[in-house]
């Protein structure tokens, strides 16, 4: 059985029940939290859940600096940078995503994000290149029948490896930030595949700015 973990409205897991035990005994989940058991709609405290199970008593006597510290993710708001990237014609998105998978590649070394990133940010560029090459030859008429339609199957092949790249791309991003926040960083995160599809960068940035509240929030109770 499993069980969700709610926190001053903010869920967390699913977690086992030995999950539940050893997060506890490490601090990352309080004996004040609630819990909720699968198929459940009851919320109960941590405590009752765990019950008289024995665990290891919270770690609250050591400081957070002596904790492993991971720097925070980019703390943009993402109405910010949709807005940016409004404006900037997209060009903000790009670059924020750079940053996004640049952190991702500092707290998660063995990440492919960012390389996946770099190269269809390279093929979108060639493939503005081609398209202002092909608008060109077409306007002169220099090339004639057989230079045109060459650069328009070349950008259509570029076209499309850019789009398998960008979504490569955010799927990897998905499952890094999965694999950091459930095992370094245990705040119990799981992102939709529909809206990794979709929003990417947006819905990456949602969740980064939702974590840094969580993270500074565990601060503030076990200050330094």
């Amino acid at each position: 059985m499993t069980y969700q973990i709610s926190r001053d409205g903010q869920e967390f897991g699913p977690y086992s029940l030995s999950d539940v035990q050893r997060y506890v005994g490490t601090g990352n989940i309080l004996l004040t939290d609630l819990a909720r058991a699968e198929g459940s709609t009851d919320w109960l405290p941590v405590s009752q859940v765990i019950g008289t199970i024995a665990v290891a008593q919270p770690q609250a006597a050591v400081p957070y600096a002596a904790m492993p510290q991971y720097p925070d993710a980019p703390n943009l708001h993402w109405a910010l940078v949709l807005l940016f990237g409004f404006l900037s014609c997209g060009i903000f998105i790009i670059v924020w995503e750079f940053i996004q998978t640049s952190w991702m590649k500092r707290v998660q070394p063995d990440t492919k994000a960012l390389l996946y990133n770099i190269a269809y940010v390279a093929l979108w560029g060639l493939n503005i290149a081609f398209s202002i090459g092909n608008v060109a030859i077409t306007a002169s008429n220099r090339a004639g029948a057989i230079g045109s339609p060459l650069m328009s199957s070349i950008s259509l092949l570029i076209t499309l490896g850019y789009i398998v790249l960008l979504i490569v791309y955010r799927f990897a991003m998905r499952s890094s930030m999965e694999k950091h926040f459930t095992t370094v960083e245990p705040i119990g995160l799981t992102l939709s595949g529909v809206m990794t599809f979709f929003f990417g960068c947006l819905y990456f940035q949602y969740h980064f700015n939702r974590i840094n509240e969580i993270k500074r929030a565990y601060r503030i109770s076990n200050p330094y």
